[in-house]
C-alpha cells in the first residue's frame, strides 16, 4: 500500500497526469494567458510581428507557466532541479525555434508540422555538436508527451465525432484493427522484434507520431526504437502527401470519397488539411471528419495495447500477470487522457469547452513541440541507421502500402453510397 501511495505522487507516470489535470483546472478557472503568434508571410511580418517584444514577452510567459509545473514534477521526483532549470531555457528555445520555422506560410502550405522541424534540429544538435551534460537532464521526451497527451484529451471531443458521422468512426475502427495486425504481422515475419513491431504498428494505423508516442508508452518501450519510428513516420508522410491528392484527382474519384482516403491514410491532421485543400473544401472537410474519429482511438488503442503487452510477456515467461502487475504497467496517461475526453465530452458547458479549446491546443502543442525537440535530442543517426538492417522500413513501408489499398476500397464502400447514404456535406 506504501509503495502504491508513492508512486500515486512521486512517479513520472501520475505526476504527468497530475500536472495535466492542474493545467486544464485552472483554465477552465478562468487562467487564460494569451498564446505567442508563429503565423508569418514574410520578412517584415517575421520583423514586426513574430519578433515583437510584445509576442516574445508572450513566448517567455507560456515558457515560465511550463517550467513552473515541469520544475515541481522534477523536484517531486529527487530530480537535479538546478541542472533541469538552466537547462529547460534551451530545449523550450529550441522548440520555440521549430514553431517558428513551421509558422512560415509557404512551409504551413506544404503541411510541414512543427514537429518535423522539432525533430531535425534535436538531431542536428546531437550529431553534430553533442548534447551537454548540463543540458540532459531537460531533456525529458517521455516527461513532457506524456503530460502533452493528457491535455490532449480535451480535444479529442466524442459527440463531434458522433455528429459529425457514424460512417467515420466505421472506417476508423476497420482501419485501426486490420492495419494495425496487418503491419505487426509483416514486422515479425521480418524478424523485427515485438516492441518496434508495436510502434510501428500503431503508427501506420492510427495517426502517426502521437500514435507511436502513446503506444511505447503503454509497452514501456525504448526511446531510440520510438526515434526510429518517428522518423518513418515523418519521411513516408510527406510523398503521400503529394501524391495521393494527385491521384485522387486522375482516377476522378469522388472528392467525399477522396477525403475520407485522405483522413485514413496520411499521419496528421495538418498533412490531411493540406493534402484536402488540394482537391477540394469538401474532401478537406471530410478527411479532418476521419482523421478526428481516428485520434479518438488512440487511448483506447494504448488501453488494449498496454494490457495485451502485459500478458504476452506474462505468458512468455510462464507466468500469467496478476490484474496488479497490469495495473503497476498501465501507462496512466492513459487514463488521464480518457477522463479529460470524457469529461470535455460529456460533462461540460459546449460553451465553455469552445472558450477553453485555443489556450489548451496551445499548451499542448508548447509540451509536444518540447517533447519532439527532446527525442531529436536524445538521438544519434548512428542509432537509426544500424537499426534492424532496414527490415522494419520494410515492414512500415509495406504496411503503408497495404493501408493506402485497404482506406481506399473502404472509402469507395463505406463513403460512395453502396451501403450507406452518401454524407451531406457542404
Amino acid at each position: 500500500m506504501k509503495r502504491w501511495i508513492k508512486n500515486l505522487f512521486k512517479s513520472e507516470d501520475w505526476l504527468t497526469v497530475w500536472i495535466g489535470f492542474v493545467l486544464i483546472i485552472i483554465v477552465l478557472l478562468g487562467f487564460r494567458p494569451e498564446l505567442p503568434v508563429f503565423k508569418w508571410t514574410s520578412s517584415t511580418v517575421l520583423i514586426n510581428k513574430i519578433f515583437s517584444t510584445d509576442n516574445i514577452l508572450k513566448s517567455i510567459y507560456i515558457g515560465l507557466i511550463i517550467l513552473i509545473f515541469s520544475s515541481g514534477g522534477i523536484f517531486v521526483m529527487e530530480g537535479k532541479i538546478g541542472r533541469f532549470m538552466i537547462g529547460f531555457p534551451v530545449v523550450y528555445s529550441l522548440s520555440w525555434l521549430s514553431q517558428l520555422i513551421a509558422g512560415n506560410s509557404t512551409v504551413n502550405y506544404w503541411g510541414l508540422e512543427y514537429v518535423i522541424f522539432a525533430l531535425l534540429i534535436g538531431l542536428f544538435i546531437s550529431n553534430i555538436f553533442g548534447v551537454p551534460a548540463w543540458l540532459k537532464e531537460a531533456v525529458r521526451t517521455e516527461y513532457y508527451i506524456k503530460t502533452g497527451l493528457v491535455i490532449l484529451g480535451t480535444g479529442i471531443l466524442f459527440f463531434e465525432i458522433i455528429q459529425a458521422g457514424v460512417i467515420g468512426i466505421i472506417q476508423a475502427l476497420l482501419v485501426v484493427f486490420i492495419v494495425w495486425y496487418a503491419c505487426f504481422w509483416f514486422a515479425r515475419k521480418l524478424k523485427v522484434d515485438d516492441e518496434l513491431s508495436a510502434m510501428l504498428a500503431t503508427g501506420v494505423s492510427i495517426c502517426g507520431v502521437s500514435a507511436a508516442i502513446a503506444a511505447c508508452g503503454a509497452i514501456n518501450g525504448d526511446k531510440k526504437k520510438l526515434s526510429y519510428t518517428i522518423s518513418l513516420v515523418l519521411i513516408v508522410a510527406v510523398p503521400m502527401m503529394v501524391l495521393e491528392p494527385w491521384i485522387a484527382k486522375i482516377f476522378n474519384i469522388p472528392d467525399i470519397v477522396a477525403g475520407a482516403w485522405l483522413g485514413g491514410t496520411l499521419d496528421t491532421t495538418g498533412s490531411v488539411v493540406a493534402a484536402g485543400a488540394l482537391i477540394s473544401e469538401k474532401a478537406m472537410k471530410v478527411g479532418t471528419i476521419v482523421k478526428f474519429s481516428q485520434n479518438v482511438l488512440i487511448g483506447i488503442t494504448a488501453l488494449i495495447l498496454s494490457i495485451w503487452w502485459t500478458m504476452r510477456k506474462g505468458n512468455q515467461q510462464s507466468n500469467s500477470p496478476s490484474i496488479w502487475v497490469i495495473w503497476e504497467r498501465f501507462p496512466k496517461f492513459v487514463l488521464g487522457f480518457l477522463i479529460a475526453s470524457i469529461i470535455f465530452s460529456f460533462f461540460l458547458d459546449p460553451k465553455l469547452v469552445k472558450e477553453t479549446k485555443g489556450i489548451l491546443s496551445g499548451l499542448r502543442t508548447a509540451w509536444f513541440a518540447l517533447a519532439f525537440t527532446s527525442i531529436g535530442l536524445e538521438t544519434r543517426f548512428i542509432d537509426l541507421y544500424s537499426m534492424g538492417n532496414g527490415r522494419p522500413a520494410i515492414a512500415f513501408i509495406g504496411a503503408q502500402a497495404f493501408n493506402v489499398i485497404w482506406t481506399l476500397i473502404l472509402s469507395l464502400i463505406l463513403f460512395g453510397g453502396f451501403i450507406f447514404p452518401i454524407p451531406q456535406i457542404r
